[in-house]
């Protein structure tokens, strides 16, 4: 297992499950089939830049340190300037969004749909040229494409 799986799959466990020590992470690392020390979950808690934050019951978690914050504001400047500079059309069907852009620019701006964590966004899907936005049960296409739509207008919406 490579440096770059093990992360991976640290930033997984972590977004979703309560994990406090370095034991537990281990614990849950060898529980997926990663062989893996206590020293090692050390340096890659550091080297990702792992903070502790409160979960819902008042526990100290590992948490990448832009859930600290909510969502992070850099992330989220990156997404208004991605949608500005890429966005061609944004249009909504059902609990769906479609956001047409240029050939190629399809996975960079799913990956900044979902860096920022955006409470209206599901998942993404990216081809070459559309970026498929998935909203949560409960939000329309239409709340989605409008938030989408405010954020490539330079909203802080």
């Amino acid at each position: 297992m490579s440096r770059a799986d093990r992360h991976g799959a640290i930033l997984r466990l972590v977004k979703t499950n309560s994990i406090a020590t370095q034991q537990e992470l281990a614990a849950a690392l060898r529980e997926a089939g990663h062989d893996v020390v206590q020293t090692t979950v050390s340096r890659d808690i550091n080297g990702l830049g792992l903070v502790k934050v409160r979960d819902a019951a008042g526990r100290l978690v590992y948490a990448p340190a832009e859930r600290a914050n909510g969502r992070s504001e850099r992330a989220s400047q990156e997404l208004r300037s991605a949608l500005r500079r890429w966005a061609l059309s944004i249009e909504s069907s059902a609990n769906l969004v479609v956001v047409a852009v240029p050939n190629g620019y399809a996975p960079p701006l799913a990956e900044s749909i979902d860096a920022v964590e955006h409470p209206l966004v599901l998942g993404t899907l990216a081809g070459e040229t559309t970026v498929l936005v998935i909203a949560p049960e409960g939000v329309t296409g239409a709340e989605l494409r409008d938030e989408l739509r405010g954020l490539s207008l330079g909203s802080a919406a």
